[in-house]
């Protein structure tokens, strides 16, 4: 007869990692060899044991960081007092990490609470060829050349970014139950047109309904990125291709909450329903196989903007009847009929337009993520 679990190992009590906060990697302009990065970022999910992962994904050489600290930001550049620590990795203070590659670091004791302005120093002295990060993070992080990464003070960090440059995830230990969304999208989910450093994207809004509700997914990790497309490389590896790597890789992933296909229909290359479908198909295969739920949402109306014509509009529509009415996703969520004009079915309603008949502003980012069924999310 099997023994029941002591107290201390039952399964409410036990914890995992669960990502906090993530940006998918591209290649981002060149190395700089001997310059510090004082990155900004917002986590969703609180815990304890947080660690880091940095990436080389898009390097074409190994790139070395001698000296990575995490703090917390009181204002600007400068941290609080005595919240900036070292981190390592595999015990050593410095790691080296092969092109194509990523390093997460060894767990830093203490607790790391939902919310924070958590602001990660990393130096590398000797980066060169392509710098792998992301361009589009609607938020200000800091520059210096030399390491001071130790220090709190701003003094140093006087350049600014509006990058995030080699950071790719953070995560932290927490309670069992508790799991993340990660959303893979485009621009819009990227947030642009939202306001710049208040974290007004549509996934930030999530996170603060998750926050607040009766659920166990609190995690919210953004995959967005500017131009993505579901079939092919470009701004990004496509959504298919990078799938591993900013997706289902992600501690703690329970749901996958896939935004694409814009870019495809609207850049008159042929691409068909039928292919986005496929694309489609291959993305719940594969996030079902890795043992999450799979959200899918409509593709928003884009009149106005320079690429949209009638043959455009056609995919689009055939392509939200499939999503809407397959039965193939776990749940849907339909951002079209959110956000689309009642008087013009295919534009955006103006008042949550961010001005280029596309991209929502910050009124129709939160309608997005409360148009989100949040017991829906988790299928489970």
């Amino acid at each position: 007869m099997p023994q029941a679990l002591p107290a201390a190992a039952r399964p409410a009590d036990i914890r995992h990692d669960v990502v906090t906060w993530a940006a998918s990697a591209d290649r981002l302009g060149e190395g700089v060899p001997d310059r510090g990065y004082r990155l900004v970022v917002r986590t969703s999910v609180g815990g304890s044991d947080l660690r880091i992962r940095l990436t080389n994904a898009f390097g074409d050489r190994p790139v070395t960081f001698d000296s990575v600290y995490a703090g917390v930001q009181r204002q600007g550049a400068a941290l609080v007092a005595g919240s900036n620590r070292r981190l390592s990795f595999g015990g050593a203070h410095s790691v080296t990490i092969p092109a194509g590659g990523t390093a997460l670091s060894d767990a830093l004791p203490g607790r790391l609470p939902v919310a924070t302005a958590l602001v990660v120093s990393l130096h590398s002295p000797d980066a060169q060829g392509p710098a792998s990060g992301h361009g589009m993070a609607m938020r200000t992080s800091y520059l210096t050349q030399g390491d001071h990464t130790a220090e709190e003070g701003a003094d140093r960090w006087s350049g600014t970014t509006g990058s995030w440059f080699y950071l790719d995830a953070v995560s932290v230990r927490a309670n069992a139950p508790t799991g993340a969304v990660v959303a893979l999208g485009d621009s819009i989910t990227d947030g642009w047109q939202s306001s710049f450093d208040l974290d007004r994207r549509w996934p930030d809004y999530l996170a603060r309904r998750l926050r607040r509700a009766d659920t166990a997914l609190k995690g919210v990790a953004n995959a967005g990125i500017s131009g993505n497309k579901v079939l092919a490389d470009g701004l990004g590896r496509s959504a298919l291709n990078r799938l591993q790597r900013d997706v289902l890789s992600q501690p703690g992933t329970r749901t996958v909450f896939l935004f694409e296909g814009v870019n495809d229909l609207k850049a008159h290359t042929g691409v068909s329903a039928q292919d986005l479908v496929t694309g489609y198909r291959e993305i719940v295969r594969r996030a079902h196989a890795a043992g999450t739920c799979v959200v899918g949402a409509t593709v928003a109306p884009f009149k106005g903007w320079s690429e949209w014509d009638p043959a455009a509009e056609s995919v689009r529509q055939d392509v939200n009847t499939f999503i809407r009415s397959s039965g193939e996703f776990d749940a849907v969520t339909d951002f079209d009929g959110i956000l689309r004009s009642p008087y013009d079915p295919e534009r955006i309603l103006p008042v949550f337009d961010g001005g280029d008949h596309l991209h929502p502003n910050d009124k129709g980012m939160q309608a997005m993520a409360d148009a989100v069924d949040l017991k829906a999310l988790d299928c489970t």
